[in-house]
């Protein structure tokens, strides 16, 4: 296993861009349960943060394509440092405004500036199909890194921005955050060697990546994904906390992700062969079946005996989230040109954040309105949605696939 990793970074400078792209990928994690756990402990109510939560995922869906694809335009460098700067002091603003009591209102257009974070997934990935678009086993196994990297990062973003919330103060998750995007992304992009080159063609094309009806499929199905994602965070956190330990909600959550990681960690060893297609809706299916087990844990268990069961099913099902959105990565590559990678890849993290902000509502609506048991509803039914999208698109995905690869009809499909 080890040796399939060892020889994607081969390449030099490969192991700086990956490493500080996954400290600037830190903050996606961290920022909405931190957002959330803030506005819990300084207001006592969940709807206010879900509501903020659900503002800065539909900012980042609105915003996030238009930043990524100003970066297939003009680069990397001079795009993400600008972009994080009005991140940073959106931020800034939200944590003043929380502190000083300011209107809501005001907490709502500062969450929506933070929606201007960069991509790092996507500018890292776009670095991996620049080294390696010509070897494709050894862009897969870079794309399966890559998603064990996300994974990491919300094994460790969710127990940090809930433990320091809760025992520290309740803005510091979200400071911290901000520091790791800094961070990140001024050592990212000082690795310039590794940056693809800009494509001419981009500069003069007004069309978006998102006119690719394959793409179309995927970013549908991810919406419902993200739903799971943004539900499953409220929900726990509020769950935890109805069971009597508020900071065991980082931890659980901390076990779904790591049950993402370990399927990533081993799929990216993988030789496959067979339809991308078949094994996106594959795994969508078993995303949507590994759900039922949660809420049969969180109906019949109590205290930490509900926790611990909560906990299981969550690792059951995360073991098909990275195999799932690994394929779909790659299934952006084969269906996008170079010349929109990048914007192509964000439409995937925009689906999923049009998901997360929609799950994150509706969770803490059921929350606030019905308990947190039946909040878990939520995720079930967002899971079964996403398996019937896959299902649904699968026609249409492999029409787009074939188009594509056949070089006479690639050109006007994929444009």
């Amino acid at each position: 296993m080890l040796s399939s990793y060892r020889q994607i970074f081969a390449a030099p400078g490969s192991l700086a861009f990956s490493a500080s792209g996954l400290i600037a990928r830190l903050p996606i994690s961290m920022t909405g349960i931190g957002i959330v756990t803030m506005l819990s402990e300084m207001r006592g109510t969940f709807w206010l943060g879900s509501a903020l939560s659900a503002t800065l995922a539909v900012a980042a869906a609105v915003l996030g394509p238009w930043v990524s694809r100003l970066v297939d335009r003009h680069g990397q460098r001079r795009v993400a440092l600008p972009a994080t700067l009005v991140t940073v002091l959106s931020a800034a603003g939200l944590l003043l405004g929380a502190r000083a009591g300011a209107p809501d209102w005001t907490l709502f257009l500062f969450a929506a500036g933070m929606g201007a974070m960069p991509s790092t997934g996507s500018m890292v990935r776009a670095r991996w199909a620049h080294l390696y678009r010509d070897e494709p086993p050894k862009l897969h196994t870079a794309y399966s890194f890559e998603a064990v990297a996300d994974e990491l990062c919300f094994i460790v973003g969710p127990i940090l921005a809930v433990a320091l919330a809760t025992t520290v103060f309740p803005e510091s998750g979200v400071l911290l955050a901000g520091a790791f995007l800094v961070v990140g992304i001024l050592l990212f992009t000082a690795q310039r060697r590794t940056e693809p080159p800009v494509h001419p063609a981009a500069r003069h094309t007004s069309g978006s990546a998102i006119a690719n009806r394959g793409l179309q499929t995927l970013v549908l199905t991810l919406v419902a994904t993200g739903g799971v994602f943004g539900s499953v965070e409220v929900v726990t956190v509020a769950f935890a906390k109805a069971q009597g330990h508020t900071g065991a909600s980082g931890p659980v959550l901390a076990v779904y992700a790591a049950g993402s990681c370990l399927a990533g960690a081993v799929f990216g060893t993988l030789k496959l062969a067979g339809s991308m297609a078949r094994r996106f809706l594959v795994g969508v299916t078993a995303m949507a079946v590994s759900m039922v087990p949660l809420i049969l844990a969180a109906q019949l268990l109590h205290g930490t005996a509900a926790l611990i069961g909560v906990g299981a099913a969550l690792f059951l099902s995360g073991l098909a989230i990275s195999p799932t959105l690994i394929t779909a990565m790659a299934l952006v590559e084969r269906l996008v040109p170079a010349a929109r990678l990048t914007e192509g890849m964000t439409w995937t993290t925009t689906g999923l954040a049009i998901g997360v902000a929609l799950g994150s509502s509706a969770a803490g609506l059921v929350v606030d309105g019905a308990g947190a048991v039946h909040g878990y509803w939520v995720p079930v039914a967002a899971a079964a949605a996403g398996g019937l999208a896959a299902y649904a698109g699968l026609p249409r995905l492999r029409r787009q696939l074939a188009a594509v690869e056949t070089p006479a009809a690639a050109e006007p499909v994929a444009r």
